[in-house]
């Protein structure tokens, strides 16, 4: 692998008196997709979200390209996480606009803002780079359908397509497959791992099937009450790490 795309140290966060994190270390590298596992409470989540600034880690260090965070502001700090999107279990799309307005929407940090207002104003690059995007996911040919009116898949892969309009590096998906059937799971798994693999992304996914992270991650954290207990490669994962995480009354709830 490359130099990580991605460099968390020391990463801590506590809500009230509970400690959820406890200070993660990790890193993702161009091309590759890590899976956190964990029961529910363990900190999968709440590790992503302060990543992405959803919410203020206690102490850490984030760092894209090997840049720290924080030791950026205004425009800089605004490029900089612009280089990361986030796709979420609940999948974060407008029902009833078109594929392909919701893909343009990736766009809107570096379109003027009256350009912005409404999908019909969208920059004829901007709506071609879209199709674009919805081609490198399979859905070229839904790009004018109502996002309502697509499955869970095709609108989880409309996330992705946008993801890819904003042009960011590093995907953090949270959850992405919860909410779908098996088959589609393994699509928009299948999906992120050739992302990545072919286009240099780095993906960082919370996942609650571990089956699906053997299958298509290639390193998997472990996280167990805040702390991390096995950071490998997802080939060497043994059903005796698995049971570590998820047995009973190990974790609290977050």
């Amino acid at each position: 692998m490359t130099d990580p795309l991605l460099s968390v140290q020391g990463l801590r966060k506590s809500f009230g008196g509970r400690t959820v994190l406890k200070g993660v270390d990790f890193s993702v590298a161009a091309g590759e997709v890590v899976a956190f596992l964990g029961a529910n409470g363990s900190g999968k989540s709440t590790t992503l979200r302060c990543v992405m600034g959803i919410t203020a880690p206690d102490a850490g260090t984030i760092s894209i390209a090997e840049t720290a965070l924080d030791s950026l502001q205004g425009r800089n700090l605004q490029e900089a996480r612009q280089r990361m999107a986030m796709i979420f279990q609940k999948i974060h799309l407008i029902p009833r606009r078109t594929a392909l307005d919701n893909v343009c929407a990736g766009a809107l940090a570096r379109i003027p803002t009256v350009r912005s207002l409404t999908p019909m104003l969208f920059p004829a690059d901007v709506q071609q780079e879209a199709l674009d995007c919805l081609d490198r996911v399979g859905l070229a040919d839904r790009a004018f359908d109502r996002v309502g009116r697509l499955s869970g898949g095709q609108q989880q892969r409309v996330a992705v397509a946008r993801a890819l309009c904003q042009r960011a590096d590093v995907v953090l998906a949270d959850e992405p497959v919860s909410a779908l059937d098996p088959h589609a799971a393994e699509q928009v798994m299948a999906l992120l791992r050739e992302l990545a693999h072919s286009e240099g992304l780095a993906v960082a996914a919370v996942l609650h099937q571990p089956d699906l992270a053997l299958r298509y991650a290639d390193r998997s954290i472990g996280l167990l009450q805040g702390s991390m207990t096995f950071d490998l490669p997802s080939t060497e994962i043994t059903a005796d790490h698995l049971d570590t995480l998820y047995a009973p009354d190990r974790n609290i709830a977050a």
